[in-house]
């Protein structure tokens, strides 16, 4: 097996590998190195379900139409504005013509599932979800002829000056023409994650609370060495997709069917019984990637989650079922919160309900007057037996904190980009995810900007070549 392929490709997650696919297109020869074992190949793209997509028109999948402003709107009111709008419309875009490339590597799409986040319009779900996907795109990156190695984490990577030089495996050094960068955040790594979140007043680490929704090796080696070596960061460390998990989740790759989805049919609690958030502010789509980084804000990091008979069947039931009580004393009790201040929430809550037309569907006019915080939307009593509660945690599936790029997919070095080593995926999010999140969207920023990479490294295997005969 060649170690001086013309592109290197660090990752085996979506963004990797659509880079390698891109530049094995172009005629590079490519090496692709995955961190883990064969059997745990793909990164956290093993647990994705789907790509947000824009699109003018109903499609094979997709319902209605979802156009460019529609998606930028969007993206823009979950991060805030914290947003490169030149990227994140190269993305959007981007997502309207990649889903035939995709078809052509095996991947293969279904309509939205009953009870996925309202999602049948916007996203566009994978045949069998991402391990389908990841295992699609490696099929036909070997049957292209794309090296791939497992179990090879990069320890380090040599530059001369921005430009890219060699990685060190285990002591081996690989050389190569150019090099993709897509080996994720570094949410994996717990003293970072301490080191970024720090201590709060009461001498705790909340970051120690954090359950990892994805891949245990995605430890952010190589983000930390190219900042180290000068390259220009983008994000905030503590931003990353966090979402409120069920508390007895494993550490790692408890994925989807770890996620709570009924906070907004009811209400969320801290430990002190008392509601710190509208759980009803917009549809559960946009919203349920802030619920971790809002219960890692509370005391000891956690949440509850309480809903009553009503809400069953109208979100996707987690993996764990939850505590079940024929009344809210005893629902509290099991939980083990005061059961004093636990009524009064709720009887509070429920006597500020104003219930008008319920419709979990829409922007409904069920809402909360005279209590706060406000549940603006799906506001109903929580009056109907049997209830039930999950105990929260925050999941971190990525984190922000990257490298600075450009509709190229360069790393910058002192606002330069580099002639030959680019980033995708989760290491350049930042540059479109300052904070927040919206369904899919993720896997639209690898997508794009691993094909970007791609054909960005094979082009500059040929600029080198034309320079060398030159």
């Amino acid at each position: 097996m060649s170690k001086d392929p013309d592109v290197l490709v660090i990752g085996g997650g979506n963004a990797a590998l659509c880079a390698a696919l891109m530049a094995r297109e172009a005629g590079a020869s490519v090496l692709l190195l995955e961190a883990a074992p064969r059997e745990w190949r793909g990164g956290n793209s093993a647990h994705t379900r789907n790509l947000r997509c824009m699109h003018d028109a109903p499609q094979d999948v997709l319902v209605d139409a979802y156009p460019e402003e529609e998606f930028w709107q969007d993206l823009l009111k979950v991060t805030g504005g914290k947003t490169d709008e030149a990227l994140a419309r190269l993305v959007i875009r981007a997502s309207a013509t990649c889903r035939p490339w995709m078809v052509r590597h095996g991947v293969r799409f279904q309509p939205s599932l009953s009870g996925a986040l309202h999602t049948a319009r916007t996203n566009a779900f994978f045949m069998g979800g991402g391990k389908a996907l990841v295992n699609a795109y490696f099929r036909s990156a070997e049957r292209l002829g794309v090296q791939v190695r497992y179990e090879s984490p990069v320890d380090r990577i040599e530059l001369d000056g921005d430009r890219f030089v060699a990685a060190w495996v285990r002591g081996e050094r690989i050389t190569a023409r150019s090099c993709v960068l897509a080996a994720g955040g570094f949410e994996s790594n717990r003293d970072w994650l301490r080191e970024a979140w720090g201590q709060n007043a009461r001498g705790e680490w909340p970051s120690d609370n954090f359950l990892i929704r994805g891949t245990r090796f995605n430890q952010g080696v190589l983000l930390k060495q190219l900042l180290d070596l000068g390259a220009d960061a983008i994000g905030d460390p503590t931003q990353a997709h966090m979402v409120a998990i069920d508390a007895r989740a494993p550490l790692y790759d408890g994925g989807i069917c770890t996620r709570i989805d009924c906070v907004s049919l009811g209400v969320v609690v801290n430990r002190e019984a008392r509601r710190f958030y509208d759980e009803g502010e917009d549809f559960w789509p946009k919203r349920y990637a802030i619920w971790g980084r809002l219960v890692a804000q509370q005391p000891g990091q956690v949440g509850f989650s309480i809903i009553d008979a009503k809400a069953i069947g109208r979100f996707m039931p987690p993996v764990f079922a939850g505590v079940k009580a024929d009344t809210l004393p005893e629902l509290a009790q099991k939980l083990g919160l005061d059961q004093a201040t636990f009524m009064q929430t709720l009887n509070d809550y429920n006597a500020a309900c104003r219930v008008g037309t319920f419709d979990h569907t829409a922007l409904d006019d069920c809402h909360t007057e005279g209590v706060a915080p406000a549940k603006t939307h799906w506001a109903r009593p929580i009056d109907t037996a049997p209830f039930y509660g999950y105990m929260l945690k925050p999941g971190v599936t990525f984190t922000y904190l990257g490298l600075k790029t450009d509709e190229t997919a360069a790393v910058h070095f002192g606002g330069r980009p580099s002639a030959n080593l680019f980033v995708a995926g989760e290491m350049m999010a930042g540059n479109v995810l300052g904070q927040g999140y919206t369904a899919g969207v993720g896997m639209s920023i690898g997508t794009a900007f691993g094909r970007i990479a791609g054909t960005q490294a094979a082009q500059a295997v040929l600029k080198g070549a034309r320079h060398a005969n030159a």
